[in-house]
């Protein structure tokens, strides 16, 4: 599999670039960045220690280098300025992110090609990515909750003193303020999260109350999320190239599961070759299932303000 990272020379794109490299699953990196030198130069340094990780074919180029992959990548993005809104950073990207895949289309992009959106905000990218590529829906896949589930699960590890690869917790919905914590289907080893001693519902407010602020709090103290959705984006990308039709907290374009239509947001995905494969409708508690629709009404008032 040929991955093409778009906004490979920024802190985002080079750690995705890193993960896979470690992976060794895919065949091609190729990082494309405005920043051409940038880009070049991670390319490099990650071709430096090819020898010792897999045997890939690590290069920096421009769209047209790119227009044989099997996956695209979008990890670019601007970051927000002092005294400006959340929407208008909003449709800064959204004017960015179209030409991004206009750049796509006119290299002659594979009709093929799977296109996985990490920029922000990803589920209204994902969902104008389905608008104006004219794929299947099944081809755009946004990484969603991936990211706040593995911090849910890792912060609750951490603070009952858990393995973390024992423990299972999704967070779904929008990937932002409105996402909603799973603790209905939460485990540890198999077992029931909410059933372990200290898992009470005080904690329970505590922790997704962290994991809501991580994003910030990363910011706040090394200026911006690089390792962790990474590695995140890995996991994706590997259930694709493996055919492993993971259960994933995934972004795509939702058209009735729990009684949600017309947006794109994190609900549970089965991912493998072609990208979504199916969206799984599993039992949630009702205040959860209240949650998606209150996050799915959030997205689309904010999608109904986005200078498309």
């Amino acid at each position: 599999m040929k991955v093409t990272i778009i906004g490979g020379g920024g802190r985002v794109g080079s750690c995705a670039a890193f993960a896979l490299q470690c992976g060794g699953v895919v065949s091609d990196i190729h990082l494309v960045d405005a920043n051409q030198a940038m880009a070049e130069g991670e390319a490099l340094d990650l071709l430096h220690g090819s020898a010792f990780t897999a045997d890939q074919r690590i290069t920096a180029g421009d769209y047209h280098q790119a227009a044989d992959s099997d996956l695209f990548l979008i990890t670019a993005g601007l970051r927000r300025k002092p005294d400006e809104s959340r929407l208008d950073l909003i449709n800064r990207n959204v004017a960015l992110f179209v030409q991004i895949l206009d750049s796509i289309q006119q290299a002659g992009m594979r009709k093929d090609a799977i296109v996985f959106v990490v920029s922000n905000p990803v589920d209204i990218l994902t969902h104008l990515a389905v608008q104006r590529l004219g794929l299947p829906w099944q081809q755009v896949i946004g990484l969603g909750t991936m990211l706040d589930s593995t911090r849910f699960s890792s912060l609750i590890a951490e603070a009952l003193g858990l393995p973390p690869t024992q423990v299972k917790a999704l967070t779904l919905g929008e990937h932002g303020d409105s996402m909603v914590p799973i603790w209905s289907s939460s485990s540890v080893n198999g077992l029931p999260l909410t059933d372990y001693p200290g898992c009470n519902p005080g904690f329970q407010n505590q922790i997704f109350t962290r994991t809501r602020g991580s994003g910030a709090e990363v910011i706040q103290r090394k200026g911006g999320a690089g390792w962790a959705v990474g590695i995140a984006i890995r996991d994706v990308v590997h259930a694709i190239a493996l055919n492993q039709r993971r259960l994933l907290p995934v972004s795509s374009l939702v058209q009735g599961a729990y009684q949600v239509r017309d947006v794109c947001f994190s609900v549970p995905t089965i991912i493998g070759q072609g990208g979504v494969q199916q969206q799984v409708e599993i039992k949630l508690w009702p205040k959860e299932q209240t949650g998606l629709q209150q996050s799915a009404r959030a997205l689309k008032e904010t999608m109904s303000k986005v200078q498309l």
